[in-house]
């Protein structure tokens, strides 16, 4: 089993670097769809079956279906490289710091004696078959119910996204004739 992880982490570190390296836009948006689709593999092999499905379905269908769209009304090339920009690399050190700081007083990974697994809070395990409408199990309605929530939030998110991508990219059909009324 240690094979495959390790063997699907440095597929996932090479397919990586070589989207952030490679030049070809069409190529690069193929890798991603790959990277997407390892990295659910690899959430399934973890036991995470509905994040893995996510991915697979969100990471590497839509993304890569908006994606082609985008290359599709943009077009197919990289327009080349450009001075670094040092605002955007400074925004996103200080991000990566602050985040990391923020993770600095969690409790280690596994510790026995994390509040979380403690116990459940008391009322929470009393009033989860009343709420879940009978679910025998706490798990089943954390599953059946709680996570639906959480599943649609992200639906509507990607909806959105997806959404405003096309409002933002689409064509006006009357450009053409605007030009040559103009002229």
């Amino acid at each position: 089993m240690n094979l495959i992880v390790f063997t699907i982490l440095a597929m996932l570190a090479a397919t990586a670097v070589t989207v952030a390296r490679i030049r070809d836009l069409w190529a690069a948006i193929m890798f991603t769809g790959i990277y997407s689709f390892l990295s659910a593999s690899w959430m399934l092999i973890l036991d995470a079956p509905d994040v893995a499905f996510t991915e697979a379905a969100v990471g590497a269908g839509i993304s890569t279906v908006l994606m082609l769209s985008t290359l599709v009304l943009v077009g197919p090339s990289d327009a080349g490289r450009r001075k670094p920009a040092l605002v955007p690399l400074t925004v996103v050190t200080i991000t990566g710091c602050a985040l990391v700081y923020g993770t600095l007083d969690m409790p280690h990974f596994g510790d026995p004696n994390d509040p979380i697994h403690l116990h459940p809070r008391p009322s929470f395990v009393e009033k989860s078959q009343v709420d879940m409408h009978g679910l025998p199990n706490v798990i089943t309605s954390v599953l059946a119910s709680y996570r639906g929530y959480d599943t649609l939030g992200e639906t509507t998110v990607v909806l959105t996204a997806g959404i405003a991508v096309l409002l933002i990219l689409r064509k006006e059909k009357d450009e053409p004739e605007r030009e040559a009324v103009s002229q």
